[in-house]
């Protein structure tokens, strides 16, 4: 675990260094501009239902902007990083052997939106990431597609609308349709989507309170699967890694100064797998594992 914190460590103070040199001239440019960094480290501890643990400690970093283009249009960019250091302690269903090791992604996504004359914004965001076990092919670990979103917003602030995303993930072409909602029910309750850069994922549902004092609590659940290429010289060379489950959490937000959000988690993973799939996706081995502790915090900061 000492090398998975100086990593995260690392990771840490790379991406803010990289946020503050960016904020100055996309901040000169003037209130058109609306940027973010985004960091979230996030530590979990699984036991596999066959023997043996799991555990994983990583980082998942943001940094964007988009740009009003006048007439309700909006387009921006936003960077991906993510950095995962798994650790198998006696794995008995991948026959004692760690199926993979240190994981990360990079790439970008492109978001751009319009707003019609009767309330409704629709949007399109296509992405290209690179996601894969250190020592993975970059030409084998290409994850593609887009995200198509109409939300209709209401006179009164709440927004509700449906999205579909479209992706082919190493071998695996996924169409999901998923729901968005923003909904104020009073001055204090709020139900929403997760955050999309927080540890737990935006695929789910959050139900906040928000206490006067500036102070919020949420309860809320997510799907989570991430999938990715493994190294040429693992187990299972250039095959497929895949973790899946729900995050149940909870989650508490607090304003740090006029332009940064401090947001707190914990909770558990439900339903969790853990699979090992050939080059060309076939399955290898599978496994479960018990609810697993989640904890983690996101920092936000807009400029």
């Amino acid at each position: 675990m000492a090398n998975c914190k100086h990593a995260l460590r690392r990771a840490v103070a790379l991406v803010a260094t990289i946020g503050l040199a960016w904020a100055a001239p996309l901040h000169a440019q003037g209130s058109s501009w609306n940027s973010f960094v985004s960091v979230s480290p996030v530590f979990e501890d699984a036991s596999l239902d066959a023997g043996g643990d799991m555990s994983v400690g990583g980082v998942i970093a943001r940094l964007g902007t988009t740009r009003d283009l006048g007439g309700g249009t909006r387009a921006g960019v936003t960077l991906n990083f993510d950095y995962f250091d798994y650790s198998f302690d006696k794995p008995v269903a991948f026959g004692g052997v760690a199926p993979w090791d240190k994981v990360q992604r990079y790439g970008v996504a492109t978001p751009f939106s319009f707003a019609t004359s009767d309330g409704w914004v629709l949007g399109v965001t296509p992405s290209f990431d690179w996601f894969k076990e250190n020592g993975a092919a970059s030409s084998d670990s290409l994850v593609w597609g887009a995200t198509m979103t109409a939300v209709k917003v209401y006179a009164d602030g709440n927004q509700l609308g449906l999205g579909v995303g479209a992706f082919e993930r190493l071998e695996k072409t996924n169409v999901v349709p998923f729901l968005i909602v923003n909904w104020r029910f009073d001055r204090n309750w709020r139900l929403v989507n997760p955050l999309a850069a927080g540890p737990t994922g935006p695929a789910g549902l959050e139900l906040d309170y928000e206490f006067d004092s500036g102070w919020a609590l949420g309860l809320g659940a997510a799907v989570r699967n991430t999938r990715f290429r493994l190294s040429e010289s693992g187990p299972v060379a250039n095959g497929i890694g895949e973790i899946s489950g729900v995050p149940v959490f909870l989650r508490a937000r607090v304003n740090v100064g006029t332009s940064g959000t401090l947001n707190l988690y914990g909770g558990v993973v439900a339903n969790g797998k853990v699979k090992v799939e050939g080059p060309s996706g076939t399955l290898v081995r599978e496994e479960n594992f018990d609810l697993a502790p989640l904890v983690g915090f996101n920092f936000v900061s807009r400029f």
